[in-house]
């Protein structure tokens, strides 16, 4: 099995820098320090926005008044997709228990945390998708308490769409915060909400190291880096759709990689021509975010069968998997790094970005090794509990007393002594 690269990024990936993290410790310390005023502050500063922080039950209202009908539909539409997706997770998660020995039973069940906090990105676009897949899926696993934020635009506030998505899928508070000092209002408990047990949802630079430093004192979906996505395609796959989809997770940002594995060289030179002119094509903005992505991280691999470019994913363990080639049911099977996997043609990364059901908040940077994507499974602890009568006890606290004094560990083994008097 050999691999050839035929393009290879010229650039890595961005991570935090040290400048970059103690400005971010900077920021969280001050408005732990002052609270709800210097919150406020650092949204007149950053955000441009003068005006509540809170959002109202009407300008809620409001913002639903303005959207289309059609528009509104289509958010119905995911959100329901989405909802059942997380519904049929859920039933997959039931509690257990067995009998250890005779008179002594261990349990398992599973509890939602109290409070969520939902950071929804703004800026460049507005991810209404981020709303449903937060929000839709904490309310599923039975969280009692959600706060979802996102950046206001000066004068006009978080988005009509984005406000709707929210109330739709179930936020309880909605505040006017974008970046630290939203995902710092959530952690805090400020603007009388209570502390969120876990902070989820993607976010720019300072969002993510927000919550890679706040991780301990709260919980957190991930560390999130820069979005990509990898191709794979053998000789059944078709240049222009791969290019498409290449090109497509690209305008993400300038720092987004994708790649491509394939065992077929006439594809792969293919794709190296069509992409950067379907770049061309795209409006401003996005090309001037893909055209940075394909030229500095982009990189096509030539595979020497499908076992290397099954390899070559393992390897790469992408955020999103695209599998365009033949016997579906084999790399199903084979494949083992990824956080979401999309397989055939008929189905696209931006499918299951906006609307098919399964989440779109998913590990980056290789870790798609070690965890999967959000679930209903994040806002729940598994916990164990364990019970025992004084007859069916003995045993076990003779063993314990044992092993204690192996280790050294006399008040463990007196605790034990007792149980196996009684």
């Amino acid at each position: 099995m050999t691999i050839e690269y035929l393009k290879k990024a010229t650039a890595p990936a961005e991570t935090a820098e040290r400048d970059l993290r103690d400005t971010v410790q900077a920021l969280l310390d001050e408005i732990e320090r002052g609270g709800d005023q210097v919150a406020c502050a650092f949204a007149r500063k950053f955000d441009r926005w003068e005006g509540d922080i809170l959002v109202s039950g009407e300008t809620i209202a409001a913002a639903e008044a303005q959207l289309p009908e059609d528009l509104k539909a289509d958010i119905r539409f995911a959100h329901d997709n989405i909802r059942r997706f997380a519904e049929a997770q859920k039933a997959t998660v039931a509690p257990c228990q067995i009998e250890v020995v005779p008179g002594v039973l261990a349990g398992q069940k599973h509890i939602p945390v109290s409070t969520a906090g939902c950071y929804v990105p703004g800026g460049r676009y507005s991810h209404v998708a981020s709303a449903i897949m937060t929000i839709t899926t904490a309310r599923v696993a039975g969280v009692e308490r959600i706060v979802a934020c996102s950046p206001p635009q000066p004068g006009v506030g978080i988005p009509p769409a984005i406000l709707y998505t929210m109330k739709l899928c179930g936020a309880d508070t909605i505040l006017n915060l974008g970046g630290v000092q939203g995902v710092a209002a959530m952690a805090f408990g400020l603007f009388g909400q209570p502390e969120a047990d876990i902070l989820v949802g993607p976010g720019n630079q300072y969002v993510a190291e927000a919550k890679r430093l706040l991780f301990g004192r709260v919980g957190i979906d991930m560390v999130a880096g820069p979005t990509n996505s990898m191709v794979l395609a053998d000789e059944t796959a078709d240049a222009e759709t791969v290019a498409w989809d290449l090109v497509s997770q690209a305008e993400h940002g300038a720092n987004s990689p994708v790649w491509l594995a394939t065992t077929d060289r006439d594809l792969a030179e293919a794709v190296l021509q069509r992409a950067p002119e379907l770049i061309r094509a795209l409006p401003e903005l996005n090309a001037a975010n893909a055209e940075a992505a394909w030229r500095d991280h982009a990189e096509v691999l030539l595979c020497s069968d499908r076992e290397a470019m099954a390899q070559a994913a393992d390897r790469y363990a992408p955020e999103h998997l695209h599998v365009q080639a033949a016997d579906l049911d084999w790399w199903l099977d084979r494949l083992r790094a990824y956080g979401s996997l999309f397989l055939g043609a008929e189905t696209t990364v931006s499918m299951g970005d906006k609307c098919t059901g399964p989440n779109h908040v998913l590990p980056t940077s290789r870790a798609a090794r070690y965890t999967g994507g959000l679930s209903v499974h994040k806002f729940m602890k598994t916990v164990t509990w364990q019970r025992g009568t004084a007859e069916g006890i003995r045993e076990i606290a003779a063993t314990t007393a044992r092993i204690s004094r192996l280790e050294g560990m006399e008040g463990h083994a007196r605790a034990a002594d007792l149980r196996c008097a009684s």
